[in-house]
């Protein structure tokens, strides 16, 4: 009677132990899933991309270049100055000195200033293109980071959700063992299982954690600080039909629209080459005084023997013209005109391209959904029903726990996969996305 109630105890005392242990370990593993993903409060891809873009260095730089380029345009409409030319000049061996002022204006003929100006406006509204560009590429690598660490979250809970039933099985086939009610073997045989369990779950930490340092570093985000995701990636699922998608990629993708404008620049700079080679001209007024005699003394109109000497006022008004005779920029609208045709080449390279870029993603989207289907349809469901039959069966005892937990494995990777096709098809929405031009 006493030995009985003695295993009474042990027994009672090793339940008690596998609870606390079993706690811990649940303790552990629950902070390790919501350090990344807060369902409630965490942010969404379209938050992030907001952050990213408010703080990214790289776009902050390229819209500083939008500024510059601003100024540009504003110096490109200033007409020209004025010159202002004086000259003295005064006798070294006698008084006769030489005053002289000038005024020329620049014309500016032949629409130079116009020309000018549309250069300078196409490089501005290229620059603008430049930052859509730059802002679309880089939603869609956000969008990428984001579903990596959405991803690898949701596979670090799957295992996680292993360990915790792989620790509850191993205390339980410990004390078995220690009650002489399984063969030592068994525990053995659970505890390598629980240590590879062990071992993936920090693997996918790892991961997960280095995920989430890829998103910080894209969107400029302190790497100290803590950054958690709503965990539903929020892509509208929603797409336009595939040709539609490349008409409206060929008329609204920044990038295309980036060489459009560099086209548009170089025909810009062949039209001001052209008129820079044609005459111009120059208006100018000026002013002479001229104080002039000679060293001899004559009568003046009073009879008075005076020095003579004269005082001369002059005035000039004419036109300067620069005759393009020789130099009429041939070589300058020459290249430029070259410029544009390898601009043209480019946007048209850039058209086959991006068509191709739009098919690609929607082949892709295709096979991600077909995959999704599969797994929905035919996978996950009788994977669930076998987890739970040999749950069932390792409850009244026709299976071990090894058993259980080996058919427990299989059902995660089953789940892993499921991850993958997941994250698939999310990626393919965002290359839909950025294929068409939208963020």
């Amino acid at each position: 009677m006493k030995a009985e109630r003695f295993r009474s105890f042990q027994t009672t005392r090793l339940l008690f132990l596998i609870i606390l242990l079993v706690s811990a370990a649940v303790a552990q593993v629950a902070q390790d899933e919501t350090q990344f993903i807060d369902t409630a409060n965490g942010l969404t891809a379209d938050d992030v991309i907001r952050y990213a873009i408010a703080h990214n260095g790289d776009l902050a730089a390229a819209r500083a270049a939008i500024g510059e380029a601003r100024g540009r345009v504003n110096q490109a409409g200033l007409k020209a100055n004025p010159m202002l030319e004086t000259n003295f000049a005064q006798a070294v061996n006698g008084p006769d000195n030489n005053l002289m002022v000038e005024v020329e204006l620049p014309l500016e003929l032949k629409g130079r200033r116009q020309a000018r100006q549309n250069v300078a406006q196409s490089e501005l509204e290229m620059r603008q293109a430049e930052v859509l560009d730059f802002e679309r590429r880089l939603a869609a690598e956000v969008r990428s980071k984001y579903s990596d660490v959405i991803a690898a979250a949701r596979n670090l809970q799957l295992t996680n959700e292993s360990f915790r039933i792989g620790r509850e099985s191993h205390e339980i086939v410990v004390a078995r063992v220690a009650l002489g009610k399984s063969a030592p073997l068994e525990g053995s045989e659970v505890q390598v299982e629980l240590n590879l369990t062990d071992s993936t779950r920090i693997a996918l930490l790892s991961k997960t954690e280095q995920a989430m340092s890829e998103l910080k570093k894209i969107i400029g985000f302190p790497i100290e600080d803590r950054l958690v995701l709503r965990g539903d990636p929020g892509n509208d699922s929603t797409i336009p039909p595939e040709d539609q998608a490349i008409r409206q990629a060929l008329a609204t993708r920044s990038d295309i629209t980036v060489l459009r404008k560099a086209e548009d620049i170089a025909l810009a700079q062949a039209e001001q080459a052209r008129r820079e080679g044609k005459i111009d001209a120059s208006i100018f007024a000026g002013y002479q005084r001229m104080n002039f005699g000679y060293d001899i003394r004559g009568f003046n109109d009073a009879g008075a023997l005076v020095p003579v000497t004269g005082v001369f006022h002059m005035a000039t008004v004419g036109v300067r013209f620069t005759l393009p005779t020789r130099n009429k920029n041939q070589g300058q609208v020459e290249a430029a005109v070259a410029a544009a045709d390898a601009a043209k080449t480019r946007r048209e390279f850039l058209e086959r391209v991006i068509r191709n870029e739009v098919s690609t993603a929607y082949s892709r989207h295709a096979r991600a959904d077909a995959a999704i289907g599969a797994y929905r349809d035919r996978v996950l469901g009788p994977a669930d029903r076998n987890l739970a039959i040999i749950k069932e069966s390792y409850g009244l005892g026709y299976k071990t726990a090894l058993d259980y937990l080996a058919a427990q494995r299989r059902y995660n990777e089953i789940e892993l996969g499921y991850t993958d096709a997941l994250k698939e098809h999310y990626d393919s929405l965002t290359a839909i996305n950025s294929a068409i031009g939208l963020k």
